[in-house]
């Protein structure tokens, strides 16, 4: 069956799988869909879906903004924070967060303010498990910020601020820093951030009184020079973490140890098992609820890959690649249930659901397809 939301449209990424928000009484969830504001998107739209059955309602737009590419529903599921992937807000070379609250009624997203990302091209915020910190990612200019949450969902102004410096082995794509998401471990001591153009995943102390970011010591981990690590994802407990390498299409497993918040590389896969000649790049990466499994999207091939976890040593081991059914899948989110997926494919304008088998991991397509511009972030709100 097909909805149509009209013109538009990542579950972000929960940093260690803290525990799910209960869902309303019904059992309910709202999933808010970012998008690039092109010609066919206005902003963030919304749709009500209940796991029990797979129906899908379209709610339609629900806040307009530029380009809210990636988006985060803080801990009381109260209020929604948007990216807008910008590079000029005010007459700086800045990009711009906004702030909103959820009507519990009508889903709608009630604006509350809209402040300076601090840099340029911010691609990813994070709630921290306290809700009293948001924090950014700058990609364009490579920074890493914090903001403080108000009482009543608003953004303050900055509290942190840290420029990267740097470069890696590929001249074009890695003459200096792109920071690219936001991880935050389970215990909110530590805040880790892939940066493709360095290499690294920067490792950052997060002081949740004063909202301020220290470097860890050891202040980074490392992947293969010319990887591009773009996003990260914990493991079930947090002993494990993986991060997703955009230019290499390829996924590095690490030991974290949570007590010194860092990480040792003990393995790196390709996402593709066989050859691709054409234009890739990996995107996404989610690791399911139960700890079992890790999905991983590539770009290009349009596909996403899935892995089965071993629980004892955090290696991968292929299960299979499944088509999106769409056109470069930015982003995909794996629903509270656990029972489905919702793939974002940017360059079709679609959002494919896939009921997804928690024992096996595999991934069917549940007849389900959103109709929705530029589509490139998932996330969900329990319905009130």
């Amino acid at each position: 069956m097909k909805h149509t939301a009209g013109i538009l449209a990542a579950i972000v990424v929960a940093a260690v799988l803290p525990p799910l928000r209960a869902a309303g009484a019904k059992g309910e969830w709202i999933a808010y869909i970012g998008t690039y504001t092109r010609q066919k998107s206005k902003g963030i739209y919304a749709y009500q879906f209940a796991p029990s059955t797979g129906k899908l309602t379209p709610i339609g737009l629900v806040a307009e903004t530029v380009n809210p590419s990636f988006l985060a529903v803080h801990p009381s599921g109260k209020f929604l924070y948007a990216a807008n992937e910008i590079s000029n807000f005010q007459g700086q070379q800045a990009g711009s967060l906004s702030a909103f609250a959820i009507d519990p009624a009508t889903h709608q997203l009630k604006p509350l303010n809209v402040v300076s990302s601090k840099g340029s091209g911010p691609c990813h915020v994070a709630v921290d498990h306290t809700g009293k910190w948001l924090i950014t990612a700058n990609y364009n200019s490579g920074s890493v910020a914090v903001f403080p949450v108000h009482a009543d969902g608003s953004l303050g102004e900055a509290s942190s601020f840290v420029q990267h410096t740097g470069s890696s082995a590929d001249a074009n794509r890695q003459r200096g820093p792109h920071a690219h998401d936001i991880t935050i471990s389970a215990d909110n001591r530590f805040v880790l951030v892939n940066d493709l153009g360095l290499d690294e995943i920067l490792i950052y102390r997060l002081d949740t009184a004063n909202g301020a970011l220290t470097p860890n010591e050891p202040p980074f981990g490392k992947v293969a020079p010319g990887s591009g690590p773009r996003h990260f994802a914990f493991g079930k407990g947090g002993k494990f973490g993986y991060a997703l390498n955009e230019m290499a299409l390829t996924v590095t497993a690490f030991q974290y140890d949570a007590a010194k918040g860092s990480l040792t590389e003990v393995q790196t896969v390709p996402t593709l098992a066989e050859p691709f000649t054409g234009p890739k790049s990996g995107a996404e990466i989610a690791v399911h609820a139960n700890g079992k499994f890790l999905y991983a999207s590539n770009r290009g091939p349009n596909s996403i890959s899935s892995f089965r976890i071993d629980g004892k040593t955090g290696k991968l081991t292929a299960v299979e690649r499944t088509p999106t059914q769409g056109k470069t899948p930015r982003n995909f989110a794996i629903d509270p249930s656990g029972k489905y997926l919702f793939a974002a494919n940017q360059d079709s304008d679609n959002v494919v659901v896939f009921h997804l088998d928690p024992g096996t991991g595999k991934l069917t397509p549940a007849g389900n397809t959103l109709d929705v511009g530029a589509p490139v972030c998932v996330v969900f709100a329990a319905e009130k």
